[in-house]
């Protein structure tokens, strides 16, 4: 069984800059990814980034891409994403995820991830 934990959210003013950290522990395979998800209120959970193992990087699309940033600390179980000046549409409960999967290559599609984490809120205000 894996376990991820979000860490980070908050709320945050308009232009700011936020770092969000996902921990997973458990089940431990050679080769896994990761990515994050949010789901902004009425809407249904989006995918936003993806990383591999080894760190090679998905976003969903050049807009995000351009805002966001996934990342790896020196311990490959904490996973981390940056988003630079955040907007009101940022809104959003940011939930971290992991698979396994060995033609996994960048989707961001719900049924490639097997274990999510429980989220953490990010509010912007203005």
């Amino acid at each position: 069984q894996v376990r991820l934990v979000e860490s980070g959210g908050g709320e945050v003013q308009v232009g700011g800059s936020l770092t969000l950290t996902c921990a997973r522990s458990g089940e431990m395979y050679f080769d896994y990814y990761m990515g994050w998800f949010r789901e902004r209120p009425g809407k249904e959970r989006e995918g936003v980034a993806g990383i591999t193992s080894d760190g090679k990087t998905f976003y969903e699309d050049a807009a995000v891409k351009e805002r966001f940033t996934i990342f790896k600390g020196n311990d490959k179980n904490i996973l981390y994403l940056r988003i630079d000046n955040l907007k009101p549409e940022d809104t959003a409960l940011y939930v971290c995820a992991s698979g396994g999967s060995s033609r996994w290559e960048g989707s961001l599609s719900l049924p490639w991830f097997n274990y999510w984490g429980q989220g953490t809120r990010v509010t912007v205000s203005s």
